[in-house]
């Protein structure tokens, strides 16, 4: 069983690395502008990549900091601003959060052991299995990295 358990864990971390390649590649194709830009009519009800990023790089830090012993809503996560684009952002501000967020994810994986996958933890409350939280989470990065990519390309093949 412990080595299902390794490979297991080991192909969970291959797939988040492939995630944040796909993303770090896609924002390395736009300019500061487009980063920060928004399709549609200018209303709130779109994001730009840097809100998808702040909201990301957010939720990994949360989720993971302390995840076997904390609740993954960490109580100085303000979740609602990370979708508010801020004046006073700037874009290495963003991506300082994003690589945080992604050093925590990266260093709780590192850090698990075969013991801890029969260990529950809770996130918002909620009971999840280790397994239950790691394919939660992954598709929910999946899914922002995949909007990430396309406004990129959009963006890109704009001008931006």
């Amino acid at each position: 069983m412990c080595s299902f358990i390794e490979s297991y864990k080991a192909d969970i971390i291959s797939q988040y690395r492939a995630q944040k390649e796909m993303a770090d590649a896609a924002l390395a194709r736009i300019s500061d502008r487009a980063f920060f830009e928004r399709l549609g009519t200018g209303d709130d009800h779109t994001n730009s990549v840097a809100i998808l990023v702040k909201h990301l790089g957010g939720n990994l830090r949360s989720r993971w900091a302390d995840f076997l012993t904390t609740d993954g809503e960490k109580p100085d996560r303000y979740r609602e601003r990370e979708f508010i684009a801020e004046a006073d952002e700037t874009r290495a501000g963003i991506m300082q959060r994003w690589e945080i967020g992604w050093q925590t994810l990266f260093d709780a994986l590192a850090s698990l052991s075969p013991a801890d996958f029969d260990r529950t933890i809770t996130i918002r409350g909620e009971p999840h299995s280790i397994v239950q939280a790691l394919h939660r989470n992954l598709l929910h990065a999946a899914h922002h990295i995949g909007q990430i990519d396309l406004l990129a390309t959009l963006l890109h093949d704009r001008g931006g």
